[in-house]
């Protein structure tokens, strides 16, 4: 499957392009249980994450605090989803990760990526901006998928790099009850 395994952009973000406010916060960006349900389908053909150290940090606690997936039945099935699934953190500066199905490693390259696609039993996701900046660069995007959320924050960590052009395709969009919409693109070669 290694040919037919994409890199995908996953993240959620304000209508004006942040991931993240000013301070680091984002609390307006908790998708409803109707989004998590969605996020959840969308995961079936994703075998591994790869993360940086910060959105490592924060998604761990599918697998390590309870509480997550005790919060309702979709929740629930995206904390086994996400602890079946392979990570991959990518981190100069952690000493360890303590989640199943998890190794580190230290810089993010082509080769590792290739090999990564290779090993993998469906796609590959990057989750966070940062670490998917390197990957940009680097021309190993494949998909881009954006959860916009109906908020305007006015600047903190944008969802997309300086100094990259990428020719998409939009593929599929979805509107949810809360206002949250997601779309969905494919590279254009």
């Amino acid at each position: 499957m290694a040919k037919s395994s994409r890199i995908i952009y996953s993240v959620i973000a304000s209508l004006d392009g942040y991931m993240t406010d000013a301070d680091g916060d984002f609390s307006w960006a908790f998708p409803s249980e109707e989004a998590v349900a969605s996020l959840t389908t969308d995961l079936a053909g994703v075998s591994t994450f790869l993360y940086g150290r910060r959105m490592y940090e924060t998604m761990r606690g599918w697998e390590t605090d309870p509480t997550y997936a005790e919060g309702s039945p979709a929740s629930a099935e995206f904390a086994a989803a996400w602890t079946a699934a392979e990570k991959v953190v990518f981190s100069r500066t952690l000493d360890r990760v303590d989640t199943s199905r998890t190794r580190l490693e230290r810089a993010l390259s082509r080769e590792l990526v290739e090999r990564l696609r290779t090993e993998s039993e469906g796609d590959l996701t990057i989750e966070g901006p940062t670490l998917a900046a390197d990957a940009f660069r680097l021309g190993l995007v494949d998909v881009v998928e954006v959860m916009l959320c109906p908020v305007i924050i006015g600047g903190g960590l944008p969802i997309f790099p300086d100094g990259v052009r990428l020719d998409l395709t939009l593929t599929n969009e979805k509107r949810f009850e809360n206002g949250f919409v997601q779309l969905s693109y494919a590279r254009r070669d």
